[in-house]
């Protein structure tokens, strides 16, 4: 009888499992958003005058306020007022930035004077990219805290169980979000005459299912607080306190893990962004064909990640993942590079693609679990927080610098394409629109993968040194 009282809500896997579920769909509609726009580069080249670096300035602004300190009070929030407020307040962030964004590409907002004045000043950068940013900025933020409260969320609800699977599972759903955007957002595209409002209207939708999914979720985490304030009651020493943070700056590990994280995810994301447009420039094939071959990107990535979570809590060996994560890394971007142009083969840029979702399914399996097993608990969403802040760091300065690699290695190319684009829309035809160069792009993304390496080296090294546990299995027996 005693065990029944004593029963909390995670020790049940059905209910555990659904609160995983409910806040992994929450990610997955934000992964929607966040890529939303990547196939549709040309599409809004040639409708809104989009350069790359225009492009590359919207897709830097997602993280500009996150850089600007943000996350850092993100994680201060998430630890003083818990899961279920940060939650909450980062899906309606969410919301919010994605309705935005909406009447920035809206055909109705084009013809408005605010547009006009918008476009008066920065004249490089439409009117409709700065709205766009605008919304795009707050976004990230909420999709940033979301991020943060979501693994602070799995490591509440899965202590002691099965933490690496459930946030390989979390990962898996969310990266779904990938692969059904880069076919759904170019078809719904296509089924609006060619705009690129519907998908963002879609996709806008969606978030605002994702907050009333967490909400749902915030209603049995409150019960599980109640259980655990009964059985564990909480201590002065328990609590957060701002001055905590100088344990988690000071600590090698942690910038150990913040750095390599940064390294591999600014070789990731921003490439998402421009892959669409790289094999269409490759390939010489058409925006729609690309997208479906880079939709496959995370398909390994959601398949493996989950099986690469459940061995780790049974098994270890997070360390060695990274190490062989980031060499996978370096050998997809170089062929990309160097192979792929020399042999443009659609059937040789989907198994790069794939193998690179392999590279994908091994960073993030061993790196999030790892962070609880080198920071305190009770200062857990603060360092998450850091983490991506130095994440965001990365993913804000490196799109933008793609994108003015790639105008400078391709000079005159953005201007004759705009200017085809104008003659195609009067009806010329027989015209052929140039391509970009990426090789120089791919070797920065290279470059990236090679530095996280040696991290990875490192922090492996320090691992057998300290004992933190990060080659040890996660559940406890």
């Amino acid at each position: 009888m005693t065990q029944t009282i004593q029963k909390k809500l995670n020790d049940s896997a059905p209910l555990r499992w659904t609160a995983l579920i409910l806040i992994a769909l929450m990610m997955f509609f934000a992964y929607m958003f966040v890529d939303v726009m990547s196939p549709l580069q040309t599409l809004i080249e040639s409708q809104r005058g989009w350069t790359p670096n225009v492009f590359g300035t919207y897709a830097a602004s997602e993280y500009i306020l996150n850089v600007c300190g943000f996350l850092i009070l993100a994680g201060i929030i998430l630890d003083k007022c818990g899961v279920r407020f940060t939650g909450t307040l980062s899906a309606s962030l969410m919301v919010v930035g994605a309705a935005i964004k909406y009447i920035a590409v809206s055909d109705w907002f084009q013809a408005t004077a605010i547009n006009e004045w918008l476009g008066s000043w920065w004249v490089s950068v439409p009117g409709s990219a700065k709205l766009a940013c605008l919304g795009f900025m707050i976004f990230g933020c909420g999709c940033e805290m979301a991020g943060i409260t979501v693994s602070r969320a799995i490591a509440k609800w899965f202590k002691g169980k099965e933490m690496a699977l459930a946030m390989g599972l979390e990962m898996a759903i969310a990266r779904l979000g990938v692969f059904a955007v880069l076919s759904l957002s170019p078809w719904l595209a296509a089924k609006f005459d060619g705009s690129v409002v519907a998908p963002v209207a879609f996709c806008t939708v969606l978030l605002l299912i994702g907050l009333i999914n967490f909400i749902v979720f915030s209603v049995m985490d409150s019960k599980l607080d109640k259980q655990i304030g009964e059985m564990e009651p909480e201590t002065s020493e328990d609590k957060f306190k701002a001055s905590d943070i100088k344990y988690i700056l000071t600590s090698k590990m942690f910038w150990l893990i913040a750095l390599l994280c940064v390294l591999y995810y600014s070789a990731i994301f921003p490439f998402q962004r421009y892959a669409t447009n790289f094999l269409e420039s490759t390939l010489m094939i058409p925006a729609d064909e690309a997208a479906n071959i880079f939709r496959w990107f995370p398909i390994l990535a959601m398949i493996l990640t989950p099986v690469l979570g459940s061995f780790i809590d049974y098994k270890g060996k997070g360390a060695s993942m990274l190490m062989y994560g980031a060499l996978i890394m370096i050998v997809c971007h170089l062929s990309f590079a160097f192979l792929l142009p020399v042999f443009p083969s659609k059937f040789l840029a989907l198994v790069i693609t794939i193998v690179l979702g392999v590279s994908f399914s091994l960073v993030p399996a061993a790196l999030w679990p790892s962070v609880p097993k080198v920071i305190d608990g009770k200062i857990l969403g603060s360092a998450y927080s850091l983490i991506f802040w130095v994440q965001n760091v990365g993913l804000c300065f490196v799109p933008k610098i793609i994108g003015n690699v790639l105008n400078a290695t391709n000079p005159g190319v953005a201007e004759a394409r705009s200017r085809i684009a104008e003659e195609m829309a009067q009806g010329a035809t027989g015209l052929t629109m140039p391509v970009y160069d990426y090789t120089t792009c791919m070797i920065i993304f290279a470059s990236f993968g090679v530095l996280a390496f040696i991290l990875s080296i490192w922090l492996k090294q320090e691992d057998r040194i300290k004992g933190y546990g990060l080659e040890l299995p996660n559940v406890q027996k």
